[in-house]
């Protein structure tokens, strides 16, 4: 790593630690996403991966208060801030918090009635995400994720070239419905997560950080790079928010469910 990739990395870090969350999202989402999983076994067990601070894993945790939950994140000070959050909210005797990389993760085959990922499974890729995941599910088991994708085909040529650049992967619902049913799941519901979910607990309290840390950058060409980044991020998502937005996707393995080759999927 060379010196402006290391820097770029701290200012990164300084911008994101301490936030809520590290991705859009919410507890009414993160419920809402639960329910359409349906039935699971008394005591299930989750895997919430790249858990950030913990926001969702906590939520997970009051949600189902029999559930035994493994949550990962690769990033040590998100492992801390997580157990504390948990630990103040008395869940933590439940909770298993561990530094780990998604690419790599340590559990048995056959573990887990849930996987969990909000905001990370682009990271991996989904489709390399969503098979590399899939064995450590148990019979029966689901997965529910988020992903960005399109919300219209008229995209501005500005916005969809900066997603372009951003992240090529990027496609509509139908594309991100049909990769999951052809990765060896079957999707069982999925909802655009709203405009607030990305404002309350992420773009807002991102906002207040670049302001407060634009002082303490003042002449470092690199890191005032990333801060602008992060602005024309938070920026293009307040013109354009009508043409693109996260996806949470919920599919159970297609070998535990029993789908008409020509139905569920049409919503």
């Amino acid at each position: 790593m060379t010196g402006a990739e290391k820097r770029r990395r701290e200012t990164f870090l300084a911008v994101h630690s301490g936030l809520p969350r590290e991705g859009p999202g919410d507890r009414t989402c993160t419920e809402r996403a639960l329910g359409l999983v349906g039935d699971l076994d008394a005591r299930p067990r989750l895997l919430d991966i790249a858990c950030g601070p913990g926001m969702q894993t906590l939520d997970l945790a009051r949600a189902l208060p029999e559930a035994r939950i493994d949550a990962i994140d690769v990033h040590q000070p998100f492992v801390d801030e997580a157990r504390r959050r948990l630990e103040r909210a008395g869940v933590a005797h439940r909770v298993t918090v561990t530094r780990a990389d998604m690419r790599a993760l340590p559990f048995a085959p056959g573990s887990y009635d849930l996987v969990w990922c909000e905001g990370a499974a682009y990271v991996m890729g989904v489709a390399q995400a969503l098979a590399a995941w899939r064995p450590l599910l148990k019979a029966g088991g689901a997965i529910a994720f988020t992903e960005l994708v399109w919300l219209r085909d008229d995209v501005p040529a500005a916005i969809a070239e900066w997603w372009r650049t951003s992240y090529p992967q990027i496609g509509d619902i139908a594309a991100c419905r049909s990769l999951v049913n052809g990765s060896g799941y079957r999707v069982l519901g999925d909802f655009v997560l709203p405009e607030s979910a990305w404002w309350v607990h992420y773009y807002e309290p991102m906002a207040q950080r670049l302001d407060a840390l634009e002082s303490r950058y003042a002449g470092d060409a690199v890191a005032e790079a990333v801060l602008r980044e992060c602005r024309t991020e938070i920026d293009n998502y307040r013109r354009y928010s009508h043409c693109y937005g996260y996806l949470f996707l919920v599919a159970r393995k297609a070998a535990d469910i029993r789908v008409a080759e020509d139905g569920g999927d049409d919503r």
